[in-house]
C-alpha cells in the first residue's frame, strides 16, 4: 500500500491496496491496523497456520503422497489401491506402512512420504512401551492412550476447530445482523417483543441445554454447529440494534426514504455499512468464543464423534493421564497460541475502526 502522507491531518490523499484505490477513511484504518504490530503479525501467523492445516493430508498421513511403481504413478492420498496392484496377495487396500508392501514398492519404484507418517487415526503398533508413550524420533509429540500420534491429531484438530469457528461465526453473524437490523430500524412493538424474547432466550442455561441436546442426538460436526448456532447469534444483535436505532433518523436516511427507497435498501445499503464497524470489531472475539465452545464440549465428552481429532479430547486425555504430561501441555499450548492470536487480531481491528485514533 502506497500512501502520500503530506497533509496536516495525517490522512493519505491517495492510497492503493492490491492495485485498487481506497478511500482516505479506509486507508487510515489500514494504517492503524498495521500500526498495531502485535495484531498485524498475529494475523499473518494465524493465516499461515490455518493455510498449512488445510493441507493436513500432505503433512501428516499414513499414506504416501506419491508412489512410482513399475513405470506408473499412483496417488494414495486421493485414491485407494489394492495390494495386488503392487504385487501383493490381498485385494484390500494396501497398507503402505507394512514392511512387506514397502519392500514390494521399493523393488520397482519409490514412495514420497509426508513429514509425519501418521494420520489422526493411525495407531502405532510398534511403540517401545505401553501407550501413552512419550516423544520419540517417530512420534515427535508422543502418542495418546490409544497409540495415536499426538502431532497428527493436533494438526487435524486445529483445522476442524478453526473451520468450525469460522462457519459458526459467519452463520451467527448473518442471523444476528438481520435480527438486530430489523429491531433497530422498525422499533416499536417489533423491537419491544424482540428484546423480551431475547432476554428470555439468553436467560436459559446454555451449557446445560447443549449438554442435554448433545447427549440425546448422535453427535456430528453439523449437529454441533446447529446447536451452538441456536445461542451464538445473540452476540451481535445488541450492537447492530443500537447502531440502527441511532442512525435510522439521520438526514441521509430520511432523504432516501423521501426519494422512495424501500426499507430493505435503506437498511442494508445505507445504514448497515455504519453498523458494520462495530460488528467487524467483535468478529475475532466471537470466533475465539466459538472455538472455545467446541473445545469445551469435546472436553466434557459431548462434542465430536469418538475418534475425531479434537483439541478438547486431547485435553481430556491429559487430565486422565497425568503421567503423560505431553498430552495436556500440547493441547494447552495450541489453544493458548490460537486464542491469543485471535485476541490480538481483535485488538488490532478495534484500533483500526476506532475514530479517536489517527495515524501518525
Amino acid at each position: 500500500m502506497d500512501a502520500i502522507l503530506d497533509n496536516p491531518a495525517g490522512t493519505p490523499r491517495e492510497s492503493r491496496f492490491l492495485g485498487k484505490r481506497i478511500t482516505p477513511l479506509n486507508a487510515r484504518r489500514l494504517q492503524n491496523f498495521k500500526a498495531n504490530r502485535r495484531g498485524f503479525w498475529s494475523l499473518w501467523i494465524f493465516l499461515a497456520l490455518f493455510f498449512a492445516s488445510l493441507f493436513a493430508e500432505f503433512i501428516a498421513n499414513d499414506k504416501p503422497v506419491l508412489v512410482w511403481y513399475d513405470g506408473g504413478v499412483y496417488t494414495p492420498v486421493f485414491n485407494e489401491y489394492a495390494e495386488t496392484e503392487f504385487g501383493g496377495e490381498f485385494q484390500t487396500e494396501a497398507d503402505y506402512r507394512d514392511p512387506f508392501v514397502a519392500d514390494l514398492i521399493n523393488e520397482k519404484g519409490w514412495m514420497v512420504w509426508p513429514p509425519v507418517r501418521f494420520s489422526y487415526d493411525t495407531v502405532n503398533l510398534n511403540l517401545p512401551g505401553p501407550a501413552p508413550y512419550g516423544p520419540t524420533a517417530e512420534n515427535w509429540l508422543g502418542t495418546d492412550d490409544q497409540g495415536r500420534d499426538v502431532l497428527a491429531r493436533t494438526i487435524y484438530g486445529f483445522r476442524i476447530s478453526v473451520l468450525f469457528g469460522v462457519m459458526l461465526t459467519i452463520l451467527s453473524s448473518i442471523i444476528g445482523i438481520a435480527i438486530g437490523a430489523t429491531q433497530g430500524y422498525f422499533g416499536g412493538w417489533i423491537d419491544l417483543i424482540g428484546q423480551r424474547l431475547i432476554e428470555i432466550w439468553t436467560s436459559m442455561p446454555q451449557l446445560y441445554l447443549l449438554i442435554i441436546l448433545a447427549s440425546v442426538f448422535v453427535p456430528s460436526f453439523w449437529l454441533l454447529l446447529g446447536l451452538l448456532l441456536l445461542f451464538q447469534w445473540v452476540a451481535l444483535v445488541g450492537v447492530v440494534r443500537a447502531e440502527f436505532l441511532k442512525t435510522r433518523n439521520f438526514d441521509y436516511v430520511r432523504a432516501a426514504r423521501a426519494m422512495g427507497a424501500s426499507d430493505i435498501v435503506i437498511m442494508f445499503k445505507h445504514i448497515l455499512p455504519n453498523a458494520m464497524v462495530a460488528t467487524l470489531t467483535l468478529l475475532p472475539f466471537i470466533l475465539s468464543g466459538s472455538v472455545t465452545a467446541l473445545t469445551s464440549l469435546d472436553f466434557l465428552g459431548f462434542g465430536l464423534p469418538p475418534g475425531s481429532p479434537s483439541l478438547g479430547e486431547l485435553l481430556n486425555q491429559g487430565k486422565n493421564n497425568l503421567h503423560a504430561p505431553w498430552l495436556g501441555i500440547t493441547a494447552f499450548i495450541i489453544l493458548s497460541v490460537m486464542l491469543s492470536l485471535l485476541v490480538f487480531i481483535g485488538e488490532a481491528v478495534r484500533d483500526a475502526f476506532d475514530p479517536r485514533k489517527t495515524f501518525r
